[in-house]
Formats: structure tokens, C-alpha cells, sequence
């Protein structure tokens, strides 16, 4: 109920509200059918920014772009919601009908089946309301919705009983139970809980220690620190274990990221690395895992440190500091180094993003149909990718050779695209050697798939707190980030290695390993 411009008002209070109302729920709905139009603009922004990285992107440069419109997209369609169902709202107390229009509904997807299920049984009439008679059930209707139980602390009492023999009088108890630390009154949940929202869901110690508190449970940083620490120095043997099994590797995939360090009122910059083995690609065996160290620098004696006791293939960045390990007469034995096309290919990248450079776009497309190739036999053995690559991915290679120094000698050495060029063309070498080893792949993406957690923890607790609190960081990475490669819950994984490592063989201790634990879990559920 509307009234033209310029018609006169009524008189009539009640009539005068109704026309308010009516007139809030038109706002309300053109405001919402507003904001739903532009939040589809925004998703063909961010379907046309998806599809140009399929073409141009593959790695990194993925993250800047990507992720924030994927935040601008879903606050949009949380405004968009809420729009929508303020119009709704206003219409219902107006009692008028506003035209509503068509939105895409949200995607819903079938509850988990693995969930207990509580029944709520809405009660019936006993007699018919129309006539009284008896009513017989010919069905129902189930509506499903997920609901979360906030978690439940306990105290977990220990009780030893003491006997006395009344024959002889001595006294007998059980012996006491041992626990994941030697000190502290934390069950192994709880302590596997901390680890992992420290370091799998970067959450620093003193905003878990304030969570805590909300729920009633008062644990101050120090204490939850201490444990950290005796978690660590528990934890230290099954470390060692996964380190040994990546450097017992024929190939492993290296990368380093920063890490802010606190220095006597300011923050410096240490480091930590990676070294991941990852057999898949190639059909191999062996499960995978990373390895994290720290240093307090980027200086080349700490990978060689590291990679003291290993020799064979290792896929890397362009690094200066890890020559030493490329020299033949290096002991036990030189690294073979395989370059990263996703580096080179970077260089072009951000020159065909941002200056639109025609060299640069046409050695993106070169370098994507190589990428095709090595997508199309992920997973193959290491004969069968070599016989592909040399039927395929060789004339492309050499074909992009001879393109580059055609379009190096026209250009200037001060050219950005030159450089680019240049930067491939000096490790040709080693970004070629794929074409001769099955077992390689053509880009470092795994490692630094694997220091991309390090990355997001920076954002939230901002340093390390010493050296010290670097190597901790590293330990403890190695162990969630070899799980979550695994395909297993890395909290659930350290619930339980915490609960049985302290009376575990020190001999067996490959039997906690992510993947041998997952196979005991199976044998014990299809028991």
C-alpha cells in the first residue's frame, strides 16, 4: 500500500504506520536486491580472476589475489543474507507481500552419516482436531540440523589402592602409571590439544590461555609453556625417526622461509627449513614426510649441516648457499640439483600480470603445456614418465630453448624480461634434468606446500620467542605436517603417541610413525 508523491497524507495514525512500514520493506528489499547484484559482480570478478590463473598462475603468486576475494566473497554473501532477510522481516510486520528475487542458494551438503543422531519427537493430538476421531501414524517428516556439544573437561583421578597381607604384614600397591611428561598434571588430549593449536592452528599460548580461562579452567601461559617444552623433549626420539626416514630418500624437495625472532627489544630474522620426501608422484612406495630444522641465519654451513648424511637428487630453489652440497667430490657423495620451473616460470608470470608483456605471456603458455604434460602422468611410474616426456614434453623443451635465446638476443641486458630469460637459461641445466630422471618433478611445490603453515603462523603469533623456541617450532612442525601428509588427524595421532610413547620400546618406535599408526588404527576398527 503506496501512495503517489504527491497524493495527501491520511489522517489516520494507524493508516499513516501501515504506509511506513510498507514503505521500510520496499527500502529494505531494494537495498537487498542491491547488494545481491553486486555480489554476483564480484563473482564473475572472482571467476574471471580464477580462470586467468588457470591460464597464468600455479603456484604462490595464487595466495594475494585469490584469497582476498574469496574473504570480500564471503562477506558479501553474508550482507547479501542478512539484507535479504531484514527485508523479509520488515515485510512480515508491514503485512504486505514484497516481491523477492531469485539468489543463489547457498551450497548444502548432506550432514555427516558418522554423527550420533538425537531424535526430538514433536508431540501429537490423541484425537483427530476436525472430528475427534482416532488418529494412526502413516509417516513423519525428519529435519536434520548440526548442532555442536562444547568440550567437556574432567579430572581424571588415579587411584592406587594399598593391601596389607595379615599373615606377614607387608603392603603391596600398584605400581604408579606413567605419564607423557614427567611433570605436570596434563592428560596426553590435553597436551596434544596445545601442540596443535600452537602450531597446526597458530594459536600463540597466551590467547589459548585466555580461552581457557572463558571456560573456567585457569592455565597460565607459564604452565602451558612448560608443557610445550616437556612435550618437545618427549616427542624428541620419534622426530629423530621421521628426519632419518625423509634423508633416506633417492629425491627430496628443500625450501626455507623467515621466521622473526626476539632479540633484547627488537626481532631479528632467523630461518626455518624443510626437506620433504614425497614418493607419490613417481608411483614409489615409501610415505611421505617432512623435516624441519631451524638456524638463526641463512648462512649455507646449516643446510649442509642438515644434509650432512645425504646424497642424491634434491629438487630446490636457486639458493647460492647450497653449492657446496653440488660439488662432485662432496662426501658421502654429491647432490644432484633440479631446478624449479615454478620459480622461472614466476619471473615471467609477474611481468605478464603486471606489464601485460607479450614474451613474457607467450613463455607462460610455453611453460603451462609443460606443466599439462606433468599433470596428465602424476602418479605414473618412473619409466612410464619418462617415455611420456620424451615423446612430449623434449621437443617442447628444446623448442622453448631456442625461443628464449632468439628473444634474449633482441633484448636489452637491462630488460626486465631479459633477466627473466636470463634466469632460465643459466640454470638450464638443472631445470631440464627432469627430462632424464622419472623420479623428478618440475616444480618445488611440495616443500613449499609444506612451509606454507610457517607463513600463516607468522601472522598470528607474530615471533619466536628465542632460538631456543625456533628449534621447538621446528620439532614439533615435523611431526603435524608428516601427519597431515599422511591423510591423518594430527591432533588424535599425538593424543596417542603421547599416551604410549613412555612405556614404549625404544626399538619399535617406528611403530607410532604416522603411517604404521594408521594402519594399527584400521586392524583395531575392523576388529
Amino acid at each position: 500500500m503506496t501512495s503517489a508523491p504527491d497524493s495527501p497524507l491520511p489522517n489516520d495514525v494507524a493508516t499513516l504506520q501501515t504506509m511506513l512500514l510498507t514503505e521500510r520493506a520496499a527500502r529494505l528489499a531494494a537495498e537487498s536486491e542491491a547488494k545481491f547484484r553486486a555480489l554476483l559482480i564480484e563473482q564473475m570478478k572472482f571467476t574471471i580472476a580464477k580462470l586467468r590463473h588457470e591460464r597464468f598462475g600455479q603456484s604462490s603468486e595464487r595466495g594475494a589475489v585469490l584469497e582476498q576475494l574469496e574473504l570480500q566473497l564471503a562477506d558479501m554473501e553474508e550482507d547479501a543474507s542478512e539484507a535479504e532477510a531484514a527485508a523479509q522481516m520488515a515485510a512480515a510486520r508491514a503485512k504486505v507481500e514484497v516481491r523477492s528475487f531469485e539468489r543463489r542458494k547457498p551450497a548444502r551438503r548432506p550432514l555427516p552419516e558418522h554423527l550420533p543422531r538425537e531424535r526430538i519427537v514433536y508431540p501429537v493430538p490423541a484425537a483427530c482436531p476436525c472430528c475427534g476421531g482416532a488418529l494412526h501414524k502413516i509417516g513423519e517428516d525428519v529435519t536434520e540440523t548440526l548442532e555442536l556439544i562444547p568440550r567437556q573437561w574432567k579430572v581424571i583421578q588415579h587411584v592406587r589402592e594399598k593391601l596389607s597381607c595379615r599373615s606377614c604384614e607387608s603392603i603391596t600397591q600398584p605400581p604408579a602409571p606413567s605419564h607423557p611428561i614427567a611433570r605436570g598434571r596434563a592428560g596426553p588430549a590435553l597436551l596434544a590439544h596445545i601442540l596443535f593449536s600452537k602450531y597446526g592452528l597458530h594459536l600463540p599460548l597466551n590467547r589459548q590461555s585466555a580461552a581457557y580461562a572463558r571456560e573456567g579452567i585457569e592455565l597460565d601461559v607459564s604452565t602451558l609453556a612448560d608443557w610445550v617444552g616437556a612435550c618437545a623433549a618427549t616427542l624428541m626420539p620419534l622426530i629423530e625417526v621421521v628426519r632419518a626416514h625423509v634423508f633416506a630418500a633417492e629425491r627430496i624437495h628443500a625450501d626455507d622461509t623467515t621466521v622473526p625472532v626476539l632479540a633484547k627489544g627488537k626481532t631479528r630474522t632467523g630461518r626455518l627449513w624443510t626437506y620433504v620426501r614425497d614418493d607419490r608422484p613417481f608411483a614409489g612406495p615409501a610415505p611421505p614426510a617432512a623435516a624441519f630444522f631451524y638456524s638463526p641465519d641463512r648462512g649455507g654451513e646449516h643446510p649442509e649441516q642438515h644434509l650432512a648424511s645425504y646424497a642424491g637428487l634434491m629438487q630446490a630453489d636457486a639458493y647460492a648457499g647450497y653449492n657446496r652440497l653440488y660439488e662432485a667430490g662432496r662426501k658421502p657423495g654429491p647432490i644432484v640439483e633440479a631446478a624449479c620451473w615454478a620459480h622461472a616460470r614466476r619471473k615471467f608470470f609477474d611481468l605478464a600480470r603486471i606489464n601485460k608483456a607479450p614474451i613474457a605471456i607467450e613463455a607462460v603458455e610455453r611453460i603451462d603445456a609443460l606443466f599439462a604434460i606433468e599433470r596428465d602422468i602424476n602418479g605414473m611410474t618412473p619409466q612410464q614418465r619418462l617415455a611420456v616426456r620424451a615423446e612430449r614434453s623434449r621437443p617442447l623443451v628444446a623448442e622453448l630453448e631456442t625461443w628464449l635465446r632468439q628473444q634474449r638476443a633482441r633484448l636489452s641486458s637491462k630488460n626486465d624480461v631479459a633477466k627473466a630469460i636470463q634466469y632460465s637459461l643459466k640454470r638450464w641445466p638443472a631445470l631440464t634434468r627432469f627430462l632424464d630422471d622419472g623420479r623428478l618433478c618440475m616444480s618445488n611445490n611440495a616443500a613449499e606446500r609444506a612451509v606454507r603453515c610457517i607463513a600463516v603462523g607468522r601472522k598470528n603469533w607474530i615471533f619466536a620467542g628465542s632460538d631456543e623456541g625456533g628449534r621447538r617450532a621446528a620439532a614439533v612442525y615435523t611431526l603435524i605436517e608428516t601427519a597431515k601428509l599422511n591423510d591423518i588427524d594430527p591432533q588424535a595421532w599425538l593424543a596417542d603417541v603421547l599416551a604410549r610413547l613412555p612405556d614404549h620400546p625404544a626399538k619399535h618406535i617406528a611403530d607410532l610413525l604416522p603411517w604404521n599408526w594408521r594402519l594399527q588404527m584400521r586392524a583395531a576398527q575392523a576388529a
